[in-house]
């Protein structure tokens, strides 16, 4: 998929390591002749500096003309230059490391750690050299820390290969081979794509966006395309650079390692679906309420708790009357909502899930016999479904039922046999999110439709939501992609 370069400033710099057709000097990258291909080519620069002009800094700057995904990025090392951009999570660091430091460590003033594609020898501060790679994609970087009361990170700085010794050198050609392993096995023969995409899955999800018939479909509309749907998980974060686009098929949040996929893709200038800006917005029930009442779209009546103001949680009942719902804000697949009959159920409601979150939604109760979605694509209808309540029971997911009984039937049906109402509200709450891919919930009553959530990672199975539009739903969805990345590849902006 991807051909691998490797540079390093002197051929004498990769003397310790097996010989290798996939190793360059920098003078002989930067004579390659100035040409794009539609080869995926992956630059490794281990040049000893990326001073400012300077040999390693051309590496890098060319490496991105000729259309190469480039480790370091140009960005990448004039953000090495500003110590304020060193936004990493350091709120335990001084408990981390006084206990990491051996005894005796409390007169320690200065510490450093080297590392290698964002591993280190101590795992006490694995999860801190990650966050610093994930900044800052380098492959071989040293923080140093300083203690004056407490300890702080004192700088970052990338470090040249000819610099280490015998056993960093080892930990490096490991950590080497981990985040690539394609550096010493010849790849097996396979067809030629124009496009790379990444489609970030979690084989052992409970309840994933799309079952593993539509995984395959997807993967077959982006062959018929010529885009390459690779497989990816959490923990090829790595590897993302390598691909034109990420496809994220894994339930999304702000706070886990989708989000992290996500903001790193649009950093790497990558198409994304879905876009960091749409997980925010849309994983927040609280923030789509506020955004949607604000732009005067209709949505079920709705009070905010705060779970140190008891008075309001009593007070909720004369503004909403009984039954009414209660929801966490980042709650999913019906997870974290909670029907309420009266006022003994609500005090207990709220305060378990008061334990999650520090804000609730109570919603008056509306109900239907089924929830509308709409899928929208780039601000145009995709597809129209029907989810029924699953059997004896308010909700299309009922967690503690078993097997057919734990969601509803459905009915999936043309864009145009949906409400004309409908489809109106869903494509002006989505307006308000972005042009990415989006599935709309909607409550009918009678006439006039609400919205009840915005999703920014829909539901997409073989069998439910294909029902009408059949294979033409995945090639749709990555005709999307193509048109993207072509956009891209032209320097235009998506």
């Amino acid at each position: 998929m991807t051909r691998l370069v490797i540079v390093v400033e002197r051929v004498a710099d990769w003397g310790s390591y097996y010989p290798s057709g996939d190793v360059m000097s920098a003078m002989d990258y930067l004579r390659l002749p100035a040409l794009r291909d539609d080869e995926r080519t992956h630059v490794l620069n281990l040049c000893r500096s990326y001073k400012y002009l300077g040999t390693g800094y051309y590496v890098s700057l060319l490496a991105e003309a000729r259309g190469h995904k480039v480790l370091p990025s140009v960005r990448t090392v004039n953000d090495l230059r500003r110590r304020s951009l060193y936004g990493v999570d350091i709120g335990d660091l001084n408990a981390k490391l006084t206990n990491f430091l051996p005894a005796g460590g409390r007169d320690t003033t200065d510490f450093g750690t080297l590392v290698y594609f964002g591993e280190t020898a101590y795992p006490a501060l694995q999860d801190l050299a990650r966050q610093v790679f994930e900044s800052f994609p380098c492959p071989l970087l040293r923080i140093e820390f300083v203690r004056d009361r407490v300890w702080q990170v004192a700088s970052i700085k990338p470090v040249g290969l000819h610099t280490l010794d015998d056993a960093q050198e080892d930990a490096f050609a490991e950590s080497l081979d981990r985040f690539s392993k394609k550096l010493w096995r010849k790849p097996r023969a396979r067809k030629l794509y124009r496009y790379d995409l990444a489609m970030l899955v979690d084989p052992a999800e409970a309840l994933p966006p799309s079952n593993r018939k539509a995984l395959k479909a997807f993967v077959s509309a982006g062959h018929q395309l010529g885009i390459e749907v690779d497989a990816v998980g959490k923990n090829d974060y790595q590897r993302l650079a390598e691909y034109d686009g990420l496809f994220i098929r894994e339930t999304t949040a702000s706070d886990n390692h989708t989000y992290r996929f996500a903001h790193r893709a649009e950093k790497e200038n990558m198409v994304v679906i879905d876009d960091p800006g749409s997980i925010l917005r849309c994983t927040n029930k609280i923030f789509l309420k506020d955004l949607m009442e604000s732009h005067k779209l209709a949505v079920p009546r709705t009070e905010i708790l705060y779970r140190d103001d008891p008075k309001g949680i009593r007070g909720v009942v004369e503004k909403l009357g009984l039954p009414l719902v209660l929801k966490i804000p980042d709650g999913s697949f019906s997870r974290g909502v909670v029907k309420v009959e009266d006022d003994e159920a609500l005090e207990r409601a709220a305060s378990t899930l008061f334990q999650h979150s520090a804000l609730l939604l109570a919603q008056e109760y509306l109900y239907t016999q089924f929830d509308w979605r709409i899928g929208i694509l780039n601000r145009q209808p995709l597809y129209a479904c029907k989810y029924f309540m699953s059997r004896g029971h308010w909700q299309i997911y009922n967690h503690s039922a078993k097997g057919a009984d734990m969601t509803g039937g459905y009915e999936t049906v043309s864009v145009s046999q949906a409400p004309a109402a409908v489809v109106k509200l869903a494509l002006k709450a989505t307006a308000l999110i972005g042009n990415g891919l989006y599935g709309v919930d909607l409550k009918q009553i009678g006439d006039r439709p609400v919205v009840i959530e915005v999703n920014d990672n829909p539901s997409i199975d073989a069998g439910v939501e294909d029902g009408y539009l059949g294979d033409k739903l995945y090639l749709q969805i990555m005709q999307e992609f193509l048109r993207r990345m072509e956009r891209k590849r032209q320097g235009l902006s998506a």
